[in-house]
């Protein structure tokens, strides 16, 4: 969207601050402003006058909400949320949302058994469900967090991933924000500006920036989850986290040329939910190398806990290909929060 020249440094920098703010803000209180502008008059005359359009974002669809938040991770790069573990993924569809959020995220005291009957599945594969239960709520021990934190007021569900015939794919929960994109024709603006009162010319300028900064809020989003599809589709249709790759904030930013103070603004809040119903951080999708060793560092020391720092390392060698010395585990095991063995095996006790 572009405005007529001459904006001075005043307006730039009162533009850039509203900008972030909107970024920043969650779905909910997006969708509020949005909905204030287009319930404003002035949007229905430019709608009416052709001035402006509403067109809809191509191969983007919606769907509802499944589990409200459950499973998200409050540590930057924490990975227990992520987890589809392959078959799990389709164990979780195969469910379904009411009988998982019952049996499973509910603190009833179901033994497998019951949960296994009731799910009509065995009661391996209900003994497996539990543990990736347990397994999220660890992790939010680890990062600190109470695990009766709420974390949906932490972040703000965006869109879900589809996978439709081995393809991934990006459906939103809020039809309000996301049914279309605002376009201007910018020879009609120009001859209604020319046509009206200095005073209303005025507020048709501010109306049309603050659509605009609306549009390149919505915009700039829909580019990263595009993004993020693309690079993470082996995760997204696998459910393997160990499928994620390297993609660090510095170079989605410069892929899609934007700021990385506007790409962290715009994800630091915000979730997707997964193909099998849990939701997870944005962040969680933009791994660095090194997030990714320390989240397999985790999951290592989750199943092994009795393994020396050597021991540790030569699985990672042998499972992922990846030498580390003894000092970059001691590292990475201070940065999750883990004692060494000896203190391990104290807590355990």
């Amino acid at each position: 969207m572009k405005f007529r020249s001459g904006t001075s440094s005043r307006t730039s920098v009162q533009v850039g601050i509203k900008l972030a703010r909107l970024l920043e803000l969650p779905e909910g209180d997006f969708a509020g402003r949005v909905r204030e502008l287009e319930a404003d008059v002035l949007f229905q005359r430019l709608l009416h006058a052709k001035v402006i359009s509403v067109q809809p974002y191509a191969g983007a669809g919606f769907m509802v909400q499944r589990f409200g938040g459950w499973g998200l991770s409050t540590a930057s790069d924490g990975v227990a949320a992520l987890d589809g573990q392959g078959d799990l993924a389709k164990l979780i569809q195969k469910v379904g949302e009411k009988h998982f959020q019952e049996f499973f995220l509910s603190d009833e005291g179901y033994t497998d058994d019951e949960r296994a009957r009731m799910c009509k599945i065995s009661k391996e594969e209900a003994g497996r469900l539990r543990e990736l239960v347990n397994s999220l709520y660890v992790q939010a021990e680890f990062d600190g967090a109470s695990t009766a934190a709420a974390p949906a007021k932490t972040y703000s569900a965006v869109a879900g991933i589809t996978v439709d015939d081995g393809k991934p794919g990006l459906a939103f929960f809020n039809r309000q924000i996301w049914k279309g994109r605002y376009q201007v024709n910018e020879e009609k603006s120009r001859r209604m500006l020319d046509s009206l009162p200095a005073a209303e010319a005025r507020r048709l300028v501010g109306f049309l920036r603050e659509l605009g900064l609306l549009d390149r809020r919505k915009s700039t989003l829909y580019r990263v989850l595009e993004a993020l599809i693309e690079t993470q589709a082996p995760f997204f249709i696998s459910g393997d986290p160990d499928q994620r790759r390297p993609l660090t904030q510095r170079d989605l930013s410069d892929r899609l040329d934007i700021s990385p103070s506007v790409l962290n603004r715009l994800i630091s809040n915000k979730s997707i939910q997964l193909p099998w119903g849990l939701e997870a951080p944005m962040k969680t999708l933009v791994p660095s190398r090194k997030s990714l060793i320390r989240d397999r560092l985790l999951d290592l020391v989750r199943q092994y806990p009795a393994a020396t720092d050597e021991e540790l390392g030569r699985k990672i060698d042998r499972l992922y290909r990846v030498r580390l010395s003894l000092r970059s585990i001691a590292q990475y095991r201070t940065e999750l929060g883990l004692g060494n063995l000896r203190k391990r095996q104290q807590t355990s006790t």
